[in-house]
């Protein structure tokens, strides 16, 4: 019996070890998955903890029948690692909820359900601020998971401050931005801001781009000041790119060609090009985001169409690139992969899109470093008005989960 009990319970940290904790979409039905907080899909995944209705999810299911969904969530450590405390620690309650029925979509060429939930709600509300992974499955296979998205529950209790800089401990307005950041813990129950804080900062919601401080450069009082550390000087980049497909008739931003083939409309985008040897050009930084709309249309959750898009770089052959944004869930996969056409000498992507306005760039793997890099394509220009999500964990004596304390979002000015 104990080897029995030992080995479920090996079984069950494997599988905790071997979950896969990112954004994803992992059913080819799922379609424009998005959450917003305070009603914003522009403000980063983030609600008060114990604040019902603090975040909504939502997504379209490619069917022409309704079905029953439900959902459940895994609380995850800062890392994003699945935390290994037990559900009844943080939850009041089984951690499994319902999803509203879908509503069908109007007069569109391509037919779908569209879904939205809150949460927290009644069923799942957490009592421990921290990170959160919500996972979406259909009732009749709960082991399948449809899609995953991150969320998190702030505490609130450690304010913090930031200044972003472009003159920086490596260069002076030239291709990095740096941060300097006070975490203010008075109120935090926080024993020692040297040894028991994690602050992680992510630019423009790009998890490959998020780096982790643990130890301030010194501590004023109870606040901790993070500065002068290379951990905080990031590539500058360039603003996003920017399309919409908002009209199926008339050609829109970026839009050279549009085209129907049954049960598609194919939107083909105007060839992009490198422009890290261009001039920085003044433009509205979306930061990869995207915004549903149809032109003619008061309701687009419902009526706004799905077409197919076809982006194309003319850049130099041997690279390897990746489609950043929303729209491609931030995953470097085979799904954001460009791949390199021979005839046309171009990098080229299609990817199946709900109507709207699209923000998007180009990210190339850098050879020295292996890390991806917005400068062989993109440029790094230190006037882009980049977005900087600061983080700020603690994790009690004794306790075995971060807490998230502390959440802010500073742009270069």
């Amino acid at each position: 019996m104990r080897l029995a009990v030992a080995m479920l319970s090996f079984a069950a940290v494997l599988t905790l070890q071997a979950r896969d904790t990112a954004d994803g979409v992992f059913d080819s039905r799922v379609r424009t998955v998005q959450v917003s907080s305070g009603g914003s899909t522009f403000a980063p995944p983030v609600a008060l903890v114990g604040e019902q209705g603090g975040l909504t999810v939502s997504f379209d299911m490619m069917s022409d029948d309704r079905d029953y969904m439900r959902f459940r969530v895994v609380r995850c450590d800062a890392d994003w690692s699945p935390s290994t405390v037990a559900d009844a620690v943080w939850l009041d309650g089984f951690n499994e909820s319902a999803i509203p029925d879908g509503e069908f979509s109007r007069a569109t060429s391509t037919h779908y359900v569209h879904y939205a939930f809150d949460f927290p709600n009644v069923d799942i509300n957490p009592s421990l601020s921290g990170n959160y992974l919500i996972e979406v499955f259909s009732d009749d296979d709960p082991h399948k998971v449809l899609f995953s998205r991150r969320v998190m529950l702030s505490a609130a209790t450690a304010p913090v401050s930031a200044t972003v800089t472009s003159r920086t401990d490596i260069d002076y307005n030239a291709s990095h931005q740096q941060l300097e950041i006070e975490v203010d813990t008075e109120h935090a129950d926080v024993a020692n801001p040297y040894t028991d804080l994690t602050v992680k900062i992510m630019q423009n919601g790009r998890p490959d781009s998020e780096v982790t401080v643990v130890h301030p450069l010194m501590v004023n009082g109870r606040k901790a000041v993070y500065a002068h550390n290379d951990a905080l000087i990031f590539p500058a980049g360039n603003n996003y790119r920017r399309m919409e497909t908002v009209n199926t008739n008339y050609l829109t931003m970026g839009v050279d060609e549009i085209a129907y083939a049954h049960p598609y409309y194919h939107f083909r985008l105007a060839t992009d090009r490198p422009r890290a040897a261009s001039a920085f050009e003044t433009d509205l930084n979306l930061g990869g985001r995207y915004v549903v709309r149809e032109y003619n249309s008061s309701e687009s959750d419902l009526e706004a169409d799905y077409g197919v898009v076809h982006f194309s770089l003319d850049a130099a052959p041997g690279l390897e690139v990746y489609l950043d944004g929303d729209m491609t869930s931030r995953r470097i996969d085979a799904d954001s992969r460009m791949a390199y056409n021979e005839a046309t000498g171009l990098y080229e992507k299609i990817l199946l899109l709900k109507q709207g306005a699209y923000s998007y760039q180009y990210l190339a793997v850098d050879p020295r470093t292996g890390r991806l890099a917005t400068g062989p394509i993109e440029g790094d220009f230190w006037q882009t008005p980049n977005e900087y999500i600061i983080k700020v964990y603690t994790r009690r004596p004794g306790e075995q989960t971060d807490r998230l304390i502390g959440v802010s979002t500073i742009n270069l000015q």
